[in-house]
């Protein structure tokens, strides 16, 4: 019998001990680790962001698929950009939630997330074009291309958006400035504008025109463009030192039919430049010295935090759909500090109060059940930090809730060990009793806590109610670890008296025994 307690007892310091370690030390085992307990966006700052899918150009049948897949390389993503425990969920048929907690550069976070990063390669083309019919064309006089109610609220020129362009650089994007000059008179009556007629005469009678088109190449019979698809997905950031200061650059390497284009493209654009266009925005447009064969090459021209962030984007793939941008909310970590720590005040307090209580009301089962209160607190938050948990401050409202049904679970108990001691029997066979007549009352009200808990993370994964679901998570592993702590602890650590001295002082375990013994 005595071996038998020992036993038990020696188990539950071995669980304390290991709790202990968890929770408080930072600990790696081969590839798994852990360091602190993982907080939410409310607790350590970060942003909160949800995105609207374009749907326009998707079919029916596909728009789900596609939601799902800009899930996935949104979470990549964010992983490779190094956000611990970013929290991404679909709200409803067509929306996004994002939470990425300890973001210190909102702007440079939401244009590596949101970006549909859609990226292909471009040549220049060249056209001769006459300049005095583009400009009849596309600011003839008399022509309207402003409706206002009333023009004279705008700055001539520079609001109404007349440019003169002064010429071409060698990229093929026009050199303009504001010109109000060429403006003749306003008619605010009809809202229209008109134009110099002598402007048209001051242009040349050719000018160069440049645009950019795809880049070509052929496979077989067919023309295909090079684009970000033929890029595996091993992108790396480095520094390119040809240049008289260090410049942060992304090497790349193309698959399938990739090299084969891109040895056609660079033949053809000797001595030219090659534009390389992320979502219609040129990223560079280095000239081309030579034939590049292997299928490799790299992108410069970029800050290091801009290569980074578009190295992430090429490894992990574009998104399948647009993403428009409807919420956005900054956590500053200066108010998620402020709030952790009135939070682990709160927290505290209940704790303190709640082991109080049990001790002056219900003596010496009341330590015990604060003992089993403390080795419930330790498992909870060691099951935090493993997993790991996000803490919220809505799970850490569950999780002081959680305290005090771990505590009424002892208060059944403990109630019916007072009556059976009342009625004379032993302090042993109370006991026992205590916990058989307790247990379907704790277990049918801990069963339909489960089931609330359940079906409330249910509600908040399908809506995206973070909240929500911190809460309902939280409050489900107390209510488990509770019954645990109250079944198996407590009685475990109760039994340790049957058999002693201690045992046979009744006023200890029931108030109103006072002056009673027992041979237990």
């Amino acid at each position: 019998m005595l071996k038998d307690k020992l036993i038990k007892l020696s188990l539950i310091l071995v669980l304390v001990g290991l709790t202990l370690w968890v929770c408080f030390t930072a600990f790696h085992i081969g590839s798994f680790k852990r360091e602190t307990m993982v907080l939410g966006i409310d607790l350590q700052g970060g942003l909160h962001l949800v995105y609207e899918a374009d749907f326009s150009n998707i079919p029916a049948e596909q728009q789900q698929t596609h939601l799902e897949e800009s899930k996935r390389i949104i979470e990549e993503r964010a992983n490779s950009y190094g956000v611990a425990e970013p929290i991404i969920q679909i709200q409803g048929n067509n929306r996004i939630s994002i939470q990425l907690p300890g973001i210190e550069d909102p702007a440079e976070a939401m244009a590596l997330i949101g970006a549909t990063a859609q990226l292909d390669f471009r040549k220049l083309a060249e056209q001769e074009a006459d300049g005095k019919t583009t400009l009849t064309e596309s600011v003839s006089e008399g022509d309207t291309i402003l409706k206002v109610t009333d023009v004279t609220n705008f700055t001539v020129g520079e609001s109404l958006g007349l440019r003169k362009i002064l010429g071409y650089d060698q990229e093929g994007d026009p050199v303009t400035q504001n010109d109000s000059g060429l403006i003749e008179a306003i008619d605010t009556e009809n809202n229209t504008i008109t134009i110099k007629p002598e402007i048209k005469n001051s242009w040349s009678s050719s000018q160069e025109v440049q645009q950019w088109i795809p880049a070509t190449g052929v496979i077989g019979d067919n023309t295909m463009q090079l684009v970000g698809e033929h890029l595996k997905s091993n992108a790396i950031v480095g520094y390119s030192t040809s240049q008289i200061q260090a410049q942060a650059i992304i090497t790349f390497n193309l698959r399938g039919n990739g090299p084969e284009l891109f040895k056609q493209i660079t033949n053809e654009l000797i001595n030219k430049p090659l534009g390389i266009f992320l979502d219609n925005e040129r990223v560079s447009s280095p000239n081309v010295e030579d034939e590049i064969a292997g299928g490799s090459g790299i992108i410069s021209g970029l800050d290091l935090n801009e290569a980074r962030v578009l190295a992430i984007q090429l490894n992990q793939g574009a998104l399948p759909l647009e993403l428009n941008i409807v919420a956005q909310q900054n956590v500053s970590s200066t108010l998620g500090d402020d709030s952790l720590r009135k939070s682990l005040i709160a927290g505290g307090i209940g704790l303190v109060l709640v082991l109080l209580f049990m001790m002056a009301y219900y003596r010496l089962p009341g330590v015990v059940a604060s003992l089993a209160l403390i080795i419930y607190t330790l498992v909870v938050l060691s099951i935090f930090k493993l997993f790991p948990v996000t803490l919220t401050l809505a799970g850490i409202a569950a999780f002081i809730l959680s305290i005090g049904m771990a505590v009424d679970a002892n208060v059944l108990i403990f109630e019916r060990m007072k009556e059976e001691i009342r009625s004379g029997r032993t302090v042993g066979a109370a006991i026992e009793a205590g916990f058989d007549r307790a247990w379907s009352s704790i277990r049918d009200s801990n069963i339909s806590t489960i089931l609330t808990c359940i079906v409330l993370i249910i509600f908040g994964r399908t809506l995206g109610a973070n909240v929500v679901t911190g809460f309902a998570i939280t409050l489900l592993i107390g209510v488990i670890i509770s019954m645990f702590t109250a079944i198996v602890i407590t009685k475990t650590l109760l039994r340790m008296f049957i058999g002693t001295r201690i045992a046979k002082k009744l006023e200890l375990f029931c108030s109103g025994s006072k002056g009673r013994h027992t041979n237990d």
